[in-house]
């Protein structure tokens, strides 16, 4: 395996009714931010759960570091933290309530580390969950996710509903993550962000990946010079549709 991968997924396949992923094969490279890009639909938080364990699949591998959930779990969730767009956390808990139930699934988590970063974002640890506002909610789950040492961050849509500010806020926490060599992998519709932070995309559509590469090579695709990640996007979607 490639020493510069820490994310593999190849040939994921999952089939729902009306849906399915097909074959879907995506290689994150260690220390860079990929934006995970395509309409509503297209499968990239059924891809995202696969990933994460959250939801089975008929075929292919998913490895971290190179090995799979199944070769070592704890291992495996230890590496990775989740920022999901839905709120995952008991609304009647404070901060503090939820964190004692969430450090007990994993095996290097960090009070100290959790502490500093509640004081760095501004939350406070005796506050109730159903108290924060959007934007501090999806602060919290990048304490949690902070707070066990994981090595790639995973985000569903994490700018969803953020006001410019906070928004603006996560791009410099995002690219502040990168600098000490965290990995960064997230789901989004505002690609404008990607044009500030990303260092590579993954374009998803229908189930199946157009494109997989560099920011530098997918906006080169751009038919004006004045096509931006959207524009470009919905062009290959759009070609892709007329085949």
């Amino acid at each position: 395996m490639d020493k510069n991968i820490i994310l593999s997924v190849d040939g994921l396949t999952k089939h729902y009714k009306n849906f399915s992923l097909k074959d879907v094969t995506i290689h994150i490279e260690k220390g860079k931010i990929t934006g995970f890009i395509g309409n509503n639909g297209a499968g990239k938080t059924t891809t995202l759960r696969c990933i994460l364990g959250l939801s089975p699949f008929q075929k292919g591998e998913i490895k971290v570091n190179g090995f799979t959930m199944k070769e070592n779990e704890e291992k495996f969730k230890s590496l990775v933290g989740v920022v999901f767009d839905a709120g995952y956390f008991y609304e009647f808990l404070t901060l503090d309530q939820m964190k004692g139930i969430v450090e007990k699934s994993y095996s290097n988590w960090n009070d100290s580390v959790y502490q500093e970063y509640l004081q760095k974002f501004s939350l406070r640890g005796d506050s109730k969950i159903s108290e924060l506002s959007k934007g501090m909610k999806m602060k919290y789950s990048l304490v949690i996710a902070l707070s066990h040492d994981a090595q790639i961050l995973i985000l569903d849509e994490p700018a969803s509903g953020l006001d410019p500010k906070s928004r603006n806020w996560l791009c410099e926490e995002l690219l502040a993550q990168k600098e000490q060599g965290k990995t960064i992998f997230f789901s989004t519709h505002i690609t404008s962000d990607l044009d500030k932070i990303g260092d590579n995309i993954v374009l998803l559509d229908q189930g199946e990946i157009l494109y997989s590469g560099s920011k530098a090579e997918f906006v080169s695709l751009g038919k004006t010079p004045a096509d931006d990640i959207e524009a470009i996007m919905l062009a290959i979607i759009n070609d892709r549709s007329k085949q």
